[in-house]
């Protein structure tokens, strides 16, 4: 009785076990990695909360491009500026000083950089031109340490950057069908990666972008400890004391 009890604690033991191969993050191959943010950098769309700053030599020269808030003026506003912010419309424009609307989406924010840098060179030598993409978020859920939504500085981060920024996977956490949610253009798109594969740097959605949605989801040993509840805990302690008891008896 008690071989059979000892046989079935070590047949759980080991069926819990996860191999290197389910957790090791992009294991040797002869993949050859080409990533390239250039081509997977975020387009503008409809929503995007932009900042935009001009700048020139002559300051005075970028107040048409400007828009002023009412509570700086003189000094202060020389001192620390205000940045507006714009909204691209559903239309995928922005309304810009002196430019009036400017069509951005579809642009990345370099191309849009450089988009606004030559609608302004008519009126001032060599401007400057900084844009800023203030609403640039992801959401990491599921099997990671701290499950959330992460408001990015810049528009080139990564789902390593990302699930970094989560705490990374958990052990329960299945590496090799990770789920990313991205909307485009209204339309909502799945992609699965593989992290445990080196081919996985070279997938387009290894560059993320604005409002993609990360889910890692559980492994086997997971749900089936979710399975588990306080009465099953007292099941199980009942059938562990009968074992015992008719252990004793035969013996």
């Amino acid at each position: 009785m008690k071989f059979f009890l000892y046989l079935i604690i070590l047949l759980s033991l080991f069926s819990s076990c996860a191999s290197r191969n389910d957790l090791v993050y992009f294991q040797q191959d002869s993949t050859s990695l080409n990533t390239a943010f250039e081509l997977n950098a975020p387009k503008l769309q409809p929503g995007d909360i932009l900042t935009i700053s001009v700048t020139a030599d002559d300051i005075r020269a970028t107040t048409p491009f400007t828009l002023v808030n009412a509570y700086q003026s003189g000094s202060l506003q020389s001192t620390n500026p205000f940045i507006p912010t714009y909204t691209i419309d559903e239309n995928g424009e922005i309304d810009f000083p002196k430019l009036g609307k400017l069509k951005l989406q579809g642009k990345t924010r370099l191309e849009a950089t450089s988009f606004i840098r030559n609608q302004i060179k008519p009126y001032i030598v060599d401007p400057g031109v900084n844009i800023g993409i203030q609403n640039f978020r992801v959401t990491v859920l599921g099997e990671v340490v701290k499950p959330g939504t992460f408001t990015i500085d810049n528009d080139r981060v990564s789902i390593l950057e990302a699930l970094s920024l989560a705490g990374d996977l958990t052990i329960n956490g299945v590496r090799k069908n990770i789920l990313v949610v991205r909307e485009e253009n209204g339309q909502k798109s799945e992609y699965r990666i593989d992290l445990t594969q080196r081919q996985s740097l070279n997938s387009p959605i290894y560059f993320l972008k604005q409002n993609d949605v990360i889910y890692v989801e559980p492994n086997g040993a997971k749900i089936q400890s979710s399975k588990y509840t306080q009465n099953t805990s007292i099941f199980v302690s009942i059938a562990g004391l009968i074992i015992t008891i008719i252990a004793v008896i035969v013996k």
